[in-house]
């Protein structure tokens, strides 16, 4: 950047101005605060977001909450692991997605094309370490010799180096298999695997249908902070960034709805994802925490500098990656009163 002695309200362009204009008023529509009178509501009319979301998810979320009455239109994109959404992003197929802070580990060492522009918190009990319920497994460090299922760059690869560190182990002494999380369950069934890393709905029913034994969970493990990834191309958009700023505030009010109307939510899943409403009841009643979405701050880059720094002295990194530079605070004005609100 150049030098200058210039005053700082003489360097912003006019599309700074514009998009912090767009963004304060769509903080005020949907805040519920009159915005400056001389300030126009953007025309978000022609807007299409196209934004990634998993099986049961945001889209289902969304409209369970009665959040979908959108002022611009939401073009669904169904991937199902956060490496397919920053792929997506990178190569500007996606203006939003999401995922935990593993592929966004990546992408920051890869230089993609992405930025974080908040974290939702989420539940980290249904991150489990699972061992077969006729396998001689007890603990972690059981593990040694053993085959043990992953799913590669995600937080299950994280987590599972953690424990196994924890207990003296690496990956190089266990037979590592890393399987999609589809591929992974049909392998647990046929008992291919003695144990698996797996999130979500699939570690669920593992326990349920084939007896699965929980070794350990994410609790302590991971951060509880999976990042919402957008396209930069986006963000630099006046209208796009107005658009994603109403979408957060959205995403944020259908969380917090989630958290006192759990069965509804549960239902809505169930019908996009098949998965019995008693099932994701019961992992919702033993979650770790509830659901929130929190604006970016110094707290949250700080952590995932450390999962980067964690990965790379596990050799699972082939070097070091800096993760600041991909971090967008631009949103945090319009997601405090949000956080502010739901302290009081």
């Amino acid at each position: 950047m150049p030098h200058t002695t210039q005053p700082l309200t003489h360097l912003l362009n006019r599309r700074q101005l514009l998009q912090a204009s767009l963004a304060a008023t769509a903080w005020a529509a949907t805040a519920g605060t009159p915005a400056f009178a001389a300030t126009p509501a953007p025309d978000l009319s022609k807007i299409t977001l196209r934004v990634g979301t998993y099986k049961g998810l945001w889209r289902a979320l969304i409209a369970a909450s009665g959040q979908g009455n959108t002022p611009y239109r939401i073009e669904w994109r169904e991937l199902n692991n956060g490496v397919l959404h920053i792929e997506a992003l990178n190569g500007d197929a996606l203006d939003l997605g999401s995922g935990s802070e593993i592929p966004a580990l990546f992408a920051a060492r890869q230089k993609a094309q992405v930025r974080f522009i908040a974290v939702v918190r989420e539940d980290l009990n249904n991150q489990v370490t699972l061992a077969r319920k006729d396998a001689p497994i007890q603990r972690i460090a059981d593990l040694k010799g053993k085959r043990v299922g992953y799913v590669r760059a995600t937080t299950s690869h994280y987590y599972l180096s953690r424990q196994l560190a924890e207990a003296g182990l690496s990956f190089a002494d266990i037979q590592a298999i890393n399987l999609t999380p589809a591929d992974g369950l049909s392998a647990f069934d046929r008992g291919d695997l003695d144990a698996w890393a797996i999130y979500g709905y699939n570690g669920q029913i593992a326990r349920l249908r084939y007896g699965a034994r929980v070794l350990k969970t994410g609790l302590g493990y991971l951060s509880g902070n999976f990042p919402i990834y957008a396209n930069p191309r986006s963000v630099d958009d006046p209208l796009k960034h107005a658009a994603i700023a109403d979408y957060l505030q959205r995403l944020r009010r259908a969380y917090l709805w989630a958290n006192d109307n759990y069965l509804a939510y549960a239902q809505a899943q169930s019908a996009e994802t098949r998965v019995p409403v008693g099932d994701l009841i019961e992992l919702w009643n033993n979650r770790s925490t509830d659901y929130d979405l929190r604006p970016v701050d110094d707290s949250v880059v700080q952590g995932h500098q450390t999962v980067a720094d964690t990965f790379l002295q596990l050799g699972v990194l082939d070097g070091p990656a800096q993760v600041a530079p991909l971090w967008d605070r631009s949103f945090k004005g319009v997601l405090r009163p949000l956080a502010v609100d739901k302290a009081a």
